[in-house]
């Protein structure tokens, strides 16, 4: 039995988020049903994470064990002949027989896209957040600070109940614009339910001088959801990249890449 390493691409507009749900399609349910169409067996998809309604992906991490033979480049092409045209299947390779793509990862990297003009960008429909007013860069920039490193971030999370410790690392929180586009790009060993559509709420918060950057740690510090700001809608959000190593994780990156405007 094989246990395949994949990567996945997708636009999660059509999608309740990647976890397979009975009365929703999702990303997990359409992958596996082509895979298993091109591997002729039924197979089941461990995914590195669940994603929201919404939700995008540039570089998904999933495992699948199968006892098919084919080469992973003819799997590749063969699912991405089946699968629709917002989901892509960037590469595979054969896996550790422990790897598991959920259980082993140590941390991952999230972009958030905000549009910030008066005009909407008929080219960015459901994929960047349309924000209409100045975007105070250097104040956004300011309270980004006051969220990397280690702290509870109850304040910054919608349900708490699932988890056994509301305490995460932010390795770097980096804020970019190009042109009208601001890229929001933020490295963590874990995050929360709604983390960082909260935190990128709370930022437009800070913006808009609803909140002081200075304000930021006393708001970690309350560990209550009614001290944060809003919640940031779904649709700017992105899964970019799952770390399976610390060095990995921890490597400082010198600047937010342009290329995912």
């Amino acid at each position: 039995m094989r246990n395949l390493k994949g990567f996945i691409a997708y636009r999660g507009t059509a999608y309740h988020g990647f976890q397979r749900q009975s009365n929703a399609v999702t990303v997990q349910e359409v992958l596996e049903r082509c895979l298993s169409k091109v591997l002729n067996e039924p197979v089941t998809v461990n995914g590195c994470s669940r994603t929201d309604t919404g939700v995008h992906a540039n570089r998904f991490c999933f495992n699948v064990r199968t006892s098919s033979a084919i080469p992973c480049r003819n799997l590749v092409r063969g699912v991405n002949g089946e699968l629709p045209k917002d989901i892509s299947f960037l590469s595979a390779e054969d896996a550790d027989e422990s790897f598991h793509a959920r259980f082993n990862c140590v941390g991952k990297e999230y972009i958030y896209k905000l549009h910030c003009s008066e005009s909407k960008n008929p080219f960015a429909s459901d994929l960047m957040l349309h924000y209409r007013r100045p975007l105070d860069l250097d104040r956004v920039k300011m309270g980004a600070k006051q969220l990397v490193g280690t702290h509870d971030f109850a304040s910054f999370c919608a349900d708490c109940s699932t988890v056994s410790t509301t305490v995460r690392t932010i390795y770097s929180f980096d804020i970019e614009n190009c042109g009208d586009t601001v890229i929001m790009l933020v490295k963590g060993n874990g995050f929360l339910y709604n983390m960082i559509r909260i935190m990128v709420g709370t930022l437009l918060d800070v913006s808009e001088r609803r909140i002081e950057p200075e304000d930021i740690p006393s708001i970690l510090d309350a560990r209550d959801r009614l001290r944060a700001g809003r919640t940031a809608m779904a649709h700017g959000l992105y899964l970019n990249r799952v770390f399976y190593s610390q060095s990995e994780l921890t490597a400082e990156d010198t600047a937010v890449p342009c290329l995912f405007v």
